[in-house]
């Protein structure tokens, strides 16, 4: 990556990655220039920020009339829908792009920024979950970095700093567990919006929160880490650590074990993948919480109940299977998780919807980005149909 200032071009600047890296920027003004920015439909908020940063482009995604009248009105010199989403990712004076679009429309974008040379600091799962293999093959033969957001994975990447691969025994990813951690399966069947919304320990968008909820984020974190450190999944773990303090370990051949800790926050690895290899101090900066162990007084770490969390367990044989049974993953849990949301099928329904889809899905070995994003559509249409059919009241 360059010398500092370094230029940010940021996908998906409204929602809760995107605004925190915007904080970063803010406390660290000599090092950071925001000189893109792109968001879907928080038009109000980007305004805001626009103002703030004064970025060289614009782009909106505006995915309805609607949207896009506003957007023309806020933002004449706008560029709207995938195409502005593309400029932004390739802006010539960008050194970073920070991928932090939830879904499905951070794919095109994330390829086209490798194609032109970006570093990629990415915070979307999807993009590695669906296409990996075209996403890591297309980085290598461009000498493009992509370095992880996420805070798991964060934590992996730091735990690696100076080690080498072949000294991997496994990674060991962990979860807070979520809202149901402790509750008895069968009582998952009354399980209501506003309970699955309720996490614990993180502050998300409705769609990841829901995730969480159901540990479908967790299977969908092993299947970036397989694609991210080029480790097998039978030596990629998952624990529960409820506390949310250690974000993820590494074990070596020799039996030592790293892992990286912090308060939950997400400033922390945003900032981590904006500065590597070097650290900015936030003692003053009033960003980051200075983590005190007595008072933390104890970590507990579970074994993850299959039986509670059959997500997981559905995205790890998604992952494992390979071809483009994880993008019917990925388009099934969309469409499952707004279904939920809408009050249209109960809360264990999501489940129900990924086998069902799964169980139908005729894979592609090597899907290329467009039978990639095609094999995602086709499990969103089969899960409304199948969830209408079977579950909708």
């Amino acid at each position: 990556m360059s010398a500092y200032p370094k230029r940010i071009a940021l996908l998906g600047s409204t929602g809760s990655i995107g605004q925190q890296t915007l904080d970063i920027v803010r406390c660290f003004p000599e090092q950071f220039q925001v000189v893109a920015l792109a968001a879907r439909s928080n038009l109000d908020l980007l305004a805001e920020q626009v103002r703030e940063f004064r970025p060289s482009l614009v782009a909106c995604f505006a995915d309805s009339a609607e949207l896009e009248q506003k957007a023309r009105a806020l933002f004449p010199n706008a560029i709207l829908g995938e195409r502005g989403l593309l400029a932004v990712a390739t802006h010539a004076d960008a050194d970073v792009l920070v991928a932090a679009t939830s879904g499905l429309m951070g794919l095109r974008p994330t390829m086209a920024a490798i194609e032109a040379g970006k570093t990629i600091a990415l915070a979307n799962k999807e993009t590695l979950v669906m296409a990996g293999h075209i996403v890591t093959e297309a980085a290598r033969r461009n000498g493009v970095s992509i370095v992880p957001v996420d805070s798991e994975h964060s934590a992996i990447w730091q735990c690696l700093h100076g080690e080498e691969n072949n000294q991997i025994r496994r990674l060991i990813l962990t979860a807070s567990g979520g809202p149901f951690r402790t509750i008895p399966p069968e009582e998952l069947r009354d399980v209501s919006v506003e309970q699955a919304l309720a996490h614990p320990t993180w502050r998300m968008g409705p769609k990841i929160t829901i995730d969480s909820a159901t540990l479908m984020n967790k299977g969908l974190e092993v299947i970036e880490s397989y694609w991210l450190f080029d480790v097998p999944y039978e030596r990629i773990e998952v624990v529960v650590q409820p506390e949310s303090i250690i974000h993820s370990m590494v074990e070596f051949c020799d039996g030592s074990i790293k892992m990286q800790a912090s308060l939950p926050t997400m400033h922390l690895p945003i900032m981590h993948a904006l500065t590597y290899p070097e650290r900015l101090d936030t003692a003053d900066k009033n960003l980051i919480r200075e983590l005190h162990w007595p008072s933390i007084a104890a970590l507990h770490f579970e074994e993850l109940n299959l039986e509670r969390f059959p997500c997981f367990r559905l995205a790890l044989e998604a992952g494992k299977r390979g071809g483009t049974y994880p993008c019917a993953l990925v388009g099934a849990d969309e469409e499952a998780v707004a279904m939920f949301l809408e009050g249209k099928i109960p809360y264990q329904g999501i489940a129900q919807m990924l086998e069902a889809v799964l169980e139908q899905h005729n894979s592609i070995a090597q899907p290329d980005v467009n039978a990639t994003l095609e094999a995602c559509a086709w499990a969103r249409r089969a899960a409304r149909e199948w969830g209408e059919k079977h579950l909708a009241g």
